[in-house]
């Protein structure tokens, strides 16, 4: 039979359609193993399985509500706009940060299965069920002042003007709902709980790239400090998965590095100095010479710290037991290496 070209591109669409409604047009049989605890009750905490259909339009939110309307009343979680900007109802679903009012249950189904584990935040930190305290997020997110320091005018006569090319300096941060999504995915916060965090850090900017302000030095200053500041995040982008708002907190702690050295603010410690070695070893070979990076930010006496780790990285072919000994020049320079000392020269403003 001849069709049409109309014709071949609705049943196109007819079958692509089909294909899909296996996934999200019939409801799906789910199990969700949830989080219990009550901190007045219980001495450890437990979890509780609840089965039920989930329909293509439910949100997780949806879920929680019908555990507690239809299962058990006790059941205890935070809520309050529904449209994803309050950052009530962020819990986590097999490990993964969710607001709850935000995230399609089948599509989560999707990913992980047909068993959905829900968590609350911080499990350590728990009160009741999904319900934990926040303490520590508030006072770090206070430390920072996250609010504008500045004489203002008591009856100012015109509205203060912001250039739209400082305004996109601002990259979103003034969106972040302070959920604490990115908060609690921080694992370098997990180990080390002087850490500033990265929504305190991407507040930190927010204010301290804002022209009214007058406290950015004061905030640069207490961003820069070991174990609590921008030189203790380890890079690994779980704050950037977690953000619901999607604002890439890991973009606004590199501003602050450089902030850090454009204003003078930056002092040389094995931190800073550990960044330089990145740019020194690039400059160099054109590739990271990790071995390098070591002796150069620590020295030969703190070496020791990392023999265990330079043995895995020996094993694995990454150094060479001649790696870092004065004198010894072990490591391949890549072709074009010119173009990448140029570009590195263009593109570096500020050194220590």
């Amino acid at each position: 039979m001849i069709h049409t070209e109309e014709e071949v591109i609705q049943e196109a669409k007819r079958l692509d359609k089909e294909e899909h409604a296996t996934d999200f047009d019939h409801p799906v049989k789910v199990a969700l193993k949830t989080f219990r605890f009550n901190a007045e009750t219980d001495y450890l905490p437990y979890y509780k399985t609840y089965e039920m259909e989930v329909t293509k339009d439910e949100l997780v939110l949806d879920l929680l509500n019908r555990i507690k309307w239809e299962h058990d009343g006790s059941f205890s979680y935070r809520r309050s706009c529904r449209h994803g900007i309050c950052g009530a109802c962020a819990i986590k679903v097999n490990g993964k940060a969710v607001l709850a009012c935000k995230e399609n249950a089948q599509g989560l189904v999707k990913i992980f299965g047909n068993e959905l584990v829900i968590e609350p935040q911080s499990q350590k930190r728990a009160i009741k069920d999904m319900i934990i305290d926040k303490g520590d997020f508030w006072q770090k997110h206070a430390d920072v002042k996250p609010f504008v320091v500045a004489d203002v005018d008591p009856h100012p006569t015109e509205e203060t003007r912001i250039s739209p090319e400082r305004n996109e300096q601002f990259l979103e941060s003034d969106y972040c709902i302070q959920c604490g999504a990115c908060h609690y995915s921080c694992p370098a916060l997990e180990v080390n709980e002087d850490y500033l965090g990265p929504a305190a850090l991407v507040a930190a900017y927010r204010f301290s790239i804002d022209p009214r302000d007058s406290a950015t030095e004061d905030r640069l200053e207490l961003t820069s400090q070991l174990g609590i500041g921008v030189w203790d995040c380890v890079k690994c982008n779980e704050c950037v998965e977690a953000c619901p708002k999607e604002l890439n907190p890991l973009e606004k702690i590199t501003k602050l590095h450089n902030m850090q050295f454009e204003q003078g603010i930056a002092k040389r410690n094995v931190a800073t100095k550990h960044a330089e070695g990145f740019v020194r070893s690039i400059k160099k070979y054109g590739y990271l010479d990790e071995a390098d990076i070591v002796v150069y930010s620590e020295g030969y006496l703190g070496m020791h710290k990392h023999v265990s780790t330079a043995v895995k990285m020996m094993k694995a072919g990454k150094i060479h037991w001649h790696s870092g000994i004065p004198f010894i020049d072990s490591v391949p320079k890549i072709k074009n290496l010119d173009e990448v000392q140029k570009l590195i020269e263009i593109s570096m403003t500020h050194k220590l």
